[in-house]
């Protein structure tokens, strides 16, 4: 394996360049917004979209939609892109199934998205709970179709069987970028176990999901290989976006990707037999997840 780029570096760049128009996001002020922000803070959850500094927030709680983060808000893994508080946990949180569930129903959402930070500290990563939270949802908000975005659990298949068999609607699992750049960018993670987390959860019979970050210095060629990885392990569902700098301590984006490449690339997935690729500059994991599960 070649070594990542020399210029892959942490900080701020005085020489980058301001984002491009396309990557201004306007933020929009509605009812349903502050409803749900008071929602989450009364019923004592965590976010992906706050935690994360998701660049579509204002849109998606405007629209009512929103992406639970179970297990606590601080992770055991230290990745190069990611905004989550980084440590070691004190707690584990039993009754947070209940309180998701409880949010989802008050909601009235018939499509949950539902992830969570590492857990490498619990011996099962926290598979139980992840059980819990997809059966207090199901029964609180029965038709409720339900996507999770799980974490690897250090290649433990028994606690990836434990969330398999709770039968989610879709199982996301994202491996975020190339192999060549996995040091900087996912330190703790092994790109071929999550390929073969993707592979079981198809042998299991699930609707399954994955998704990189553009702009961390990955080549075309590069991008190219991970899709037809991922759709050789029997992937359904692409997400390709731009990946942002969240702060000054994370890694510098290396290159703004253009949108036409973005459809091009979605237009290469399509051909290799994805069900669905959602490619563009502001597409993350869960970004209108509902719509690209239903197409």
């Amino acid at each position: 394996m070649t070594q990542p780029p020399a210029n892959l570096k942490r900080g701020i760049d005085p020489d980058s360049p301001p984002r491009p128009p396309w990557l201004k996001v306007k933020t929009p002020t509605h009812g349903r917004a502050v409803e749900l922000a008071e929602l989450v803070e009364r019923e004592r959850l965590y976010t992906v979209c706050e935690s994360a500094a998701c660049p579509n927030r204002g849109e998606c709680w405007s629209r009512g939609t929103v992406t639970f983060m179970i297990l606590g808000n601080i992770c055991t893994r230290s990745c190069g892109f990611c905004n989550v508080q980084v440590g070691r946990p004190t707690e584990l949180d039993l009754e947070e199934p209940v309180r998701v569930a409880r949010a989802v129903k008050r909601m009235g959402l018939g499509y949950a998205v539902v992830t969570s930070v590492n857990r490498d500290e619990l011996a099962d990563g926290g598979a139980s709970v992840w059980a819990a939270t997809i059966r207090e949802i199901r029964a609180a908000a029965p038709g409720c179709r339900i996507e999770v975005l799980i974490p690897d659990f250090c290649g433990n298949e028994a606690a990836q069987e434990t969330v398999f068999n709770e039968r989610p609607d879709v199982l996301n699992h994202n491996v975020e970028t190339v192999p060549r750049l996995y040091i900087p960018v996912r330190p703790q993670a092994d790109y071929r176990q999550s390929l073969e987390l993707i592979s079981r959860a198809k042998a299991a019979g699930l609707a399954t999901k994955s998704g990189l970050m553009l702009g961390l210095g990955e080549e075309i060629n590069e991008v190219r290989q991970v899709m037809r990885d991922l759709r050789d392990a029997g992937c359904d569902i692409l997400t390709l976006g731009q990946y942002l700098q969240p702060g000054p301590k994370f890694l510098r984006v290396e290159r703004f990707v253009h949108p036409d490449e973005f459809t091009a690339l979605a237009a290469e997935g399509a051909a290799m037999g994805f069900l669905k690729v959602e490619s563009g500059p502001l597409v993350r994991s869960s970004y209108h997840a509902e719509e690209v599960a239903s197409t």
